[in-house]
């Protein structure tokens, strides 16, 4: 069984800084995986336990970018393959998405599952995901909590829903979007780190994809960002013990009459 994870580094700071054309200047950035892909990263390695599964974990993104990679392989994943290439900059998730397929299609075409994180914190779309499936024309489930059961056939999912928990049960090849659930973090042996160290990751440009510069980057993607900034604050939280209190910090506001 193949399974494939898409992850993506993220600023690690709160000091964004921003491009002329409104998208995140990412090199020179101190980065980590983004949060939810560690989960993704966790319900792979977790099928690997019971399965004979092969993990490929998968990032677009500067050279930097490596770093994330080789801490996924320090953990139990057995590949790594990073798309690289300043055409690819400043993509949106129409664009991160076509990209992300061509390059399964190209370079992993035997895939039985894809995993990512539902939400990425620098954008928190969720949008990701769905346009990786839609491109390679496979069936998705979002909003998992748990995978209960995998095999080459088909994969038994807990998704969260408005109402509840629903379960499904789908067919594979497929890609899931993960919540964050109870497992662990992994962490690194001694012996992955070793091999992280010495792990070939497998670069891909865009001409290696077999995607045209109009297709990929700022260039394919038709989301427009007008204007970045970081909003005033407004306001400020007070923080009460009691009804008692509540009631106080109202009549100091004259919110209501004393």
């Amino acid at each position: 069984m193949k399974i494939l994870v898409c992850i993506k580094q993220v600023p690690d700071t709160t000091e964004i800084k921003w491009t002329e054309n409104n998208t995140m200047q990412r090199e020179g950035v101190e980065s980590i995986i983004n949060p939810y892909d560690v989960y993704a990263l966790e319900t792979a390695l977790k099928i690997k336990k019971s399965t004979d599964a092969e993990i490929t974990v998968l990032t677009m993104g500067p050279n930097q970018a490596e770093d994330i990679l080789r801490k996924a392989i320090a953990i139990g994943c057995d590949n790594a393959i990073l798309l690289s290439d300043k055409k690819f900059a400043g993509a949106d998730t129409y664009a991160t998405g076509k990209t992300i397929a061509a390059a399964i299609k190209s370079k992993l075409p035997d895939f039985d599952l894809i995993i990512c994180g539902q939400f990425a914190i620098d954008g928190d779309t969720a949008q990701t995901g769905p346009t990786i499936a839609s491109n390679l024309f496979i069936p998705q489930a979002t909003y998992v909590k748990e995978v209960t059961e995998c095999n080459r056939q088909y994969l038994v999912v807990k998704r969260e829903i408005e109402e509840g928990i629903e379960t499904l049960k789908v067919q594979l090849p497929a890609l899931i979007c993960v919540l964050k659930n109870h497992e662990e973090p992994t962490r690194a042996t001694i012996n992955g780190i070793i091999k992280a160290q010495d792990a070939a990751i497998n670069i891909y440009s865009l001409e290696d994809i077999g995607l045209s510069a109009e297709t990929a980057g700022i260039k394919g993607s038709p989301t427009y960002v007008s204007k970045a900034f970081r909003p005033d604050t407004k306001g400020q939280c007070v923080f009460v013990q009691s009804s008692d209190e509540i009631i106080k910090k109202l009549e100091e506001f004259d919110i209501i009459n004393g």
